[in-house]
């Protein structure tokens, strides 16, 4: 049985080669002339740093079972990632911990202290939070809210914070301790040459054929496989018949310098007065690497227009009708499944895509033995959408 995976970023990799260990033969088509999607990473030519080409990528999870599947492909080389934040024309540490607290409040509390200086000043509602904003009032107070996110909300989602859902505040730490870990994970990793050569290395297999430099529509000319494995846009695969989804793209200004640029391997500016939301220097990203320069990326972010890169799905409530109407669409389509970020409208971690992915190809393997159909989406994604 032959099956055409359209995609060859981290999901559509995934995919193609749990199937074809499963006994299937795939042709992947991708439109780039490289896989991996937007976790795209190369050396630099003249310096030798590994470069993120789309912003940081950090690869955390508890998932043994997606550690044990990357674990095969690359080697994982153990990370520790600091984020800094710039406002004030001071610098704290991210995400908010004792140290945050008691820098900008010149203060020496304790994690008690602490905790109840915080609580004074949390905003009470009457109702649960209703927005970003709401949310990060009733948690933080208006200082630490004014300072680090007002700012940096509305440069990176274009949108006042009070129209964005509460639960985008909600996977925000805050901590009491000094503990500075951006991550929370059993294990915290970076594969040494980098998530393209991870990504080449997984759609490297016997049974996958992938084909790349594809015009966005060559899946349409393709005939006599069993079923599609789409991982592009949703509404991309519809023509945008709906009108598009959407989304953020960024925009990246590079530049390099001799020595080193910033104290960490990111650093945000959540000033309205300063265009760009962050700074990444690339080599932080391999601390087991010595290099004399550097190279920094300035992100800004806006509106995805047509032929834009996509980033960040805008998943608000007045989205949802033209959201479930291609959801309708892709339900009532056969011979086609729809597995990644993209092709199901939301923002995942590259663990999380990696585990949903796995379980897209068991259960399409699964079905496609037993001549059952094949559903449109196989991790459970849109079951309250009729």
């Amino acid at each position: 049985m032959k099956l055409l995976v359209v995609g060859a970023g981290l999901s559509g990799a995934v995919v193609a080669r749990m199937l074809a260990e499963s006994g299937f033969a795939c042709v992947v088509l991708e439109q780039e002339s490289h896989p991996a999607g937007n976790c795209h990473a190369s050396r630099d030519a003249e310096t030798g740093i590994m470069v993120h080409h789309h912003g940081p990528h950090i690869f955390h999870s508890d998932n043994q079972d997606v550690w044990a599947f990357v674990d095969r492909f690359a080697e994982f080389m153990p990370y520790h990632h600091d984020v800094r934040s710039r406002t004030g024309g001071r610098e704290y540490r991210l995400p908010i911990n004792l140290d945050t607290i008691n820098a900008f409040f010149n203060r020496d509390m304790d994690s008690d202290e602490a905790r109840a200086f915080i609580e004074a000043r949390r905003v009470q509602f009457s109702h649960a939070p209703r927005n970003f904003e709401e949310a990060a009032l009733a948690a933080i107070g208006p200082e630490l809210y004014g300072a680090f996110f007002r700012g940096y909300t509305k440069k990176q989602w274009g949108r006042d914070p009070r129209d964005i859902p509460a639960k985008v505040f909600a996977r925000l730490p805050l901590r009491f301790n000094r503990d500075n870990s951006y991550f929370h994970h059993s294990r915290v990793a970076i594969p040494r040459e980098g998530y393209t050569a991870l990504t080449a290395a997984i759609l490297d297999h016997r049974d996958i054929e992938v084909r790349y430099a594809c015009a966005p529509d060559a899946f349409r000319a393709e005939q006599g496989f069993a079923h599609v494995i789409f991982t592009g846009p949703l509404d991309a695969y519809f023509a945008q018949r709906h009108g598009p989804l959407p989304y953020r793209t960024l925009d990246f200004e590079t530049e390099r310098h001799a020595g080193t640029f910033l104290p960490t391997a990111s650093v945000n500016f959540p000033e309205e007065t300063v265009p760009y939301t962050r700074i990444t220097e690339h080599k932080w990203f391999a601390p087991w690497e010595q290099h004399a320069s550097t190279i920094i990326s300035r992100e800004y972010s806006r509106e995805a227009g047509p032929g834009d890169r996509l980033y960040y799905p805008v998943n608000l409530t007045g989205n949802s009708q033209r959201l479930a109407a291609y959801v309708a669409d892709a339900k009532a389509s056969a011979g086609v499944s729809f597995v990644g970020r993209l092709a199901t409208f939301k923002y995942i971690d590259m663990d999380v895509a990696v585990a949903l992915a796995m379980n897209a190809a068991r259960e399409i393997a699964r079905l496609a033995r037993s001549g059952a159909s094949i559903p449109a989406f196989l991790n459970g994604e849109f079951d309250e959408v009729a």
